[in-house]
């Protein structure tokens, strides 16, 4: 049986009209998980689909008439509908004996709009990796299955580690500090938090309980991404990797013990941080690098509003344990909440500019289907999205989200927010100055590498260098 995984999201980055190979971009934790699932369970003819590695629509046809698959898994977030009905399109023409499966976070919470095209067989909702086995099962048995799946929540710690030779390149690292070869990893699912801009999305596609890898599997995972593929820094892509305390301290011990020694990522929340000041300590002793957090607003009212759980006096005070224990700040925030008042966006610039992160990361609110705030914005007639794309939240985007919102005032107080202190200026540019020159000579090795042998996958060539000895 031959199985294509697709990977449909060009909103952002687009086809790749140039035909330049790819050699670092961003991956999709969710299909190289399935991937490594299928080829354990005995189904091993797995195909990338990757829309971003196409020049057009046409030479996706022709790629999809070249391997002609017998199933066609799609994953999809809200931005990328419109993309993947398109997709689904061409494939039933090229490949019209194909069953097509859709599934990923979109269909998991607008479960009646994916269904409403008969041309998905069938239609997985929440986690996949069971179901999608029993379906594979039935259908190379040519037995009936259900056209809507639901899916079953997975033991984290029997799931196979992802196949990082699925996609065609190098993970792109989350800051240019960070030492290449870069990766990601998920060291759970699920998320807590109740943040009526996300949730319960969320709790939807992972359920309502936390499932946390034990540390040994997560350590496990470490050493093989250090040993196999020479790895030098990664990133942890958890909603909250810090949720629970006594997890993160054998974490750190652990990895102390077993001298991993890379340095990381990791997103938490500034309730946490302050009341675990010792914690960041920790883990920056551990290897901790950088905290991703979400401050989202300088009105406590606001804060209140989205169920943050936060105020605006924590996340000053996260942001000064954060420093204190030497680790860096990607501060997100937002700005166009519903209700939110001119003085009130001020107060967020305010309040970040007090902050001085290392890297600002403001977004402008975005209804995303499966949030509470969706359906308040629907119920209050507030939406103006009219089109999946609009989905996309970054301010860059000339895209009004709701009405009663100054946008041309909101696209100054991103801009204000984002403008960094001297200081941090200074240390930046040094930084990159340095840092440019520790990773020129890996990209320039590498790409000289790729260019000698352009048909094999980019993980796959990196492994074979470093076992060589050559990277």
């Amino acid at each position: 049986m031959k199985i294509a995984l697709v990977y449909p999201s060009i909103y952002s980055a687009g086809f790749n009209t140039g035909g330049a190979p790819v050699l670092f971009s961003q991956s999709h934790a969710g299909l190289a998980t399935l991937s490594a699932v299928c080829k354990k369970e005995g189904f091993r003819d797995i195909k990338l689909i990757d829309l971003r590695a196409f020049a057009g629509w046409e030479s996706v046809r022709s790629g999809l008439r070249a391997y002609a698959p017998d199933v066609i898994g799609i994953t999809m977030m809200s931005p990328d509908f419109e993309y993947a009905m398109k997709f689904i399109d061409a494939a039933k023409e090229e490949c019209p004996r194909a069953k097509i499966v859709a599934g990923g976070m979109h269909p998991t919470v607008m479960t009646e709009e994916v269904e409403s095209n008969p041309k998905i067989d069938h239609i997985m909702t929440g986690e996949g990796e069971t179901k999608f086995i029993e379906l594979l099962r039935a259908l190379d048995a040519a037995k009936p299955y259900p056209r809507l799946i639901k899916g079953e929540l997975a033991d984290v710690d029997k799931l196979p580690f992802i196949d990082r030779e699925l996609f065609d390149f190098l993970e792109l690292p989350y800051d240019f500090f960070l030492e290449l070869p870069f990766a990601t990893i998920l060291a759970g699912r699920g998320c807590m938090y109740n943040c009526h801009f996300c949730s319960p999305a969320g709790k939807l596609m992972h359920g309502y309980r936390i499932r946390r890898r034990s540390v040994g599997n997560v350590i496990e995972e470490l050493s093989y991404l250090k040993e196999t593929y020479g790895i030098k820094s990664f990133q942890f892509w958890d909603d909250c990797f810090t949720e629970d305390p006594r997890w993160v301290d054998e974490f750190c011990a652990v990895y102390i013990r077993k001298k991993i020694g890379m340095p990381f990522v990791c997103q938490t929340r500034a309730d946490i941080i302050c009341k675990r000041p010792d914690m960041m300590r920790k883990l920056s002793r551990t290897g901790l690098k950088m905290a991703s957090i979400g401050f989202e607003s300088g009105s406590d009212r606001l804060l209140k509003f989205i169920n943050k759980g936060t105020t605006v006096k924590m996340n000053i005070k996260a942001a000064a344990i954060c420093k204190r224990a030497g680790v860096k700040i990607w501060a997100y925030h937002m700005y166009g909440l519903p209700t939110e008042t001119r003085e009130e966006s001020l107060q967020t610039v305010k309040m970040i500019r007090k902050i001085s992160p290392y890297r600002s990361s403001a977004a402008f609110f975005t209804p995303h289907p499966g949030s509470f705030l969706f359906d308040y914005c629907r119920k209050n007639d507030l939406s103006l999205i009219d089109h999946h794309d609009n989905f996309v939240r970054f301010p860059e985007e000339d895209k009004a989200k709701i009405k009663g919102i100054d946008y041309e005032h909101l696209r100054m107080c991103a801009r204000a927010s984002k403008e960094a202190s001297f200081a941090v200026k200074a240390r930046i540019r040094i930084e990159r100055v340095l840092w440019h020159k520790k990773n020129k000579a890996f990209r320039l090795k590498f790409t000289e590498l790729a260019k000698k042998d352009p048909s094999t996958n980019k993980m796959a060539l990196l492994r074979q260098a470093h076992s060589e000895g050559k990277m």
